[in-house]
């Protein structure tokens, strides 16, 4: 189902950022530091803010490690979607979440890149959502090997790709933090 045409809004998405999810990944401080600066420039301009949290089998509800980062203050009034599988969209209520503040284009940061936060991303690209993927406000674990891409691979392959999706409806980009802008 594509959005509406007057959900003309912006809203900042993120993706299971919580304590185990990010407790491997490499450059954690550097991410959670620029989602930070995303959250205070998103609430600055009175732009929603969106968790989502994950559980799932090996992380349950309420469990060590499913709270969200502690870096990270959601506000009380912060809409927090919880979702069991890997697209924040399936089985959850994110599409009545952005319908109801007429969001028609996300701002997406988290975790983990390679899974989360990749299905996420065709999920609003399906679904006929704008979308902005912060380059340097999503991260993964390094499961490198000799066959498989490090972490900094993995970020810098989805947002190779992401910043060249293309689709009838809706439009993709990738920027970094300080080039994100909540007014314009």
């Amino acid at each position: 189902m594509a959005r509406q045409p007057d959900q003309n809004n912006t809203g900042l998405l993120v993706i299971d950022v919580q304590t185990a999810v990010v407790a491997n990944a490499p450059d954690r401080t550097d991410v959670l530091a620029n989602i930070n600066t995303l959250v205070d420039e998103a609430r600055a301009a009175n732009v929603p803010v969106i968790w989502v949290q994950h559980s799932d089998d090996d992380l349950p509800k309420h469990a060590d490690g499913w709270e969200l980062a502690e870096e990270l203050s959601p506000a009380a009034d912060d809409p927090i979607i919880h979702k069991q599988l890997r697209s924040s969209f399936e089985l959850t209520d994110l599409d009545g979440v952005l319908s109801e503040r007429e969001i028609g284009h996300l701002v997406v940061a988290g975790a983990q890149t390679d899974f989360c936060v990749r299905w996420t991303l065709h999920g609003a690209l399906e679904r006929g959502y704008d979308t902005t993927l912060v380059a340097d406000a999503h991260t993964t674990d390094d499961a490198s090997t000799d066959a498989l891409p490090s972490a900094a691979q993995t970020v810098a392959l989805l947002n190779n790709v992401w910043a060249s999706q293309e689709t009838a409806g809706a439009q993709t980009s990738v920027a970094p933090t300080a080039e994100v802008s909540f007014t314009s």
